[in-house]
């Protein structure tokens, strides 16, 4: 799957159904194994194929073709170039406690990543393409009627920001990240005409103060950093809110009990094999976390898949 969405196979198919020739000469696959490969898509059910033509699912269609804004392909195409490798390190990662990419020598991932803006753009598609379900869950259910801004920490590309401010035309969003990402999330915020409605500031939560806003989101981020780093960007978030503000952590959150949730607990691993500290955590974990950092209110909300969210209250 990761090297069919990688090679185009479904952006391909998008323009109409194709025979097994056409569509290996179009991917420039060599023709030896693309029937196999072909079929076998076939078999997992992300193509049909009848009358010997291939053509798209009706999700595959929607969700994997590059050219739809709905294409939530990136994650795939960065676990193809990626994650998929360093996953076979996975023994020596549980023998060491140590990360196992590109950052393994510097001991720094997001620099390394940052760095290299090809790198960089893969990256931060990715996580639009991992974030797009509890993005659209999050700009449904949560209360935005009792709020009127919000920021995104760690915004990346742009997807939680975007879709918000889709579905609340009366809130206006900031993205903030590192500089470096600003033009990439000021194109993509442009692709969809809500640059008037969400902004970009530039920062570190490491070094500066976040932005203030009625509702602070961070979306995959607790999850890249060990436990005292946690607690400072939770007490940041609190300061940057006003009384009756809002936090909101979205990530694949474990269940308390540790045995249902196995996507969470994947995630938690890939965090030990990417970074020096980083793991993932249960609803019950985080709802401490909040209520250390002076939250007074708080509490869980599933929101897509393995996806949920955690929302405390100043």
């Amino acid at each position: 799957m990761l090297s069919s969405v990688q090679l185009g196979v479904y952006t391909a198919l998008a323009g109409g159904p194709l025979d097994a020739k056409e569509l290996a000469s179009r991917l420039q696959l060599h023709p030896r194994g693309a029937l196999d490969f072909f079929d076998t898509l076939v078999a997992l059910g992300l193509l049909h194929r009848e009358a010997g033509l291939y053509r798209n699912t009706p999700v595959t269609e929607q969700m994997l073709d590059r050219n739809k804004p709905s294409y939530v392909g990136g994650f795939m195409e960065m676990a193809e170039v990626r994650l998929y490798s360093q996953w076979g390190a996975l023994t020596e990662a549980l023998r060491t406690g140590k990360q196992q990419n590109e950052g393994k020598a510097s001991g720094d991932t997001f620099a390394d990543l940052y760095a290299d803006p090809n790198r960089l753009k893969l990256f931060l598609a990715a996580m639009t393409g991992g974030s797009m379900k509890a993005a659209q869950a999050i700009a449904a259910q949560f209360p935005w009627r009792d709020y009127q801004t919000f920021a995104d920490v760690g915004c990346a590309q742009g997807c939680l920001p975007v879709q918000v401010a889709l579905a609340q035309p009366q809130l206006r969003g900031v993205g903030y990240d590192l500089p470096v990402v600003g033009p990439i999330f000021e194109e993509y915020v442009a692709g969809f005409g809500l640059q008037g409605r969400v902004t970009f500031q530039a920062g570190s939560f490491f070094d500066d103060p976040l932005p203030k806003a009625d509702v602070i989101v961070m979306g995959h981020i607790l999850h890249d950093w060990d436990l005292p780093t946690k607690h400072m960007l939770l007490r940041k978030a609190c300061d940057a809110l006003p009384v009756g503000g809002a936090v909101v952590v979205h990530e694949a959150i474990i269940d308390d009990a540790r045995c249902q949730n196995v996507f969470g607990l994947l995630m938690s691993l890939n965090m030990l094999i990417e970074t020096p500290g980083g793991f993932d955590f249960t609803g019950a974990d985080c709802q401490g976390w909040m209520r250390e950092a002076g939250f007074r209110h708080t509490r869980v909300e599933h929101l897509d898949g393995p996806n949920s969210m955690v929302v405390g209250i100043k």
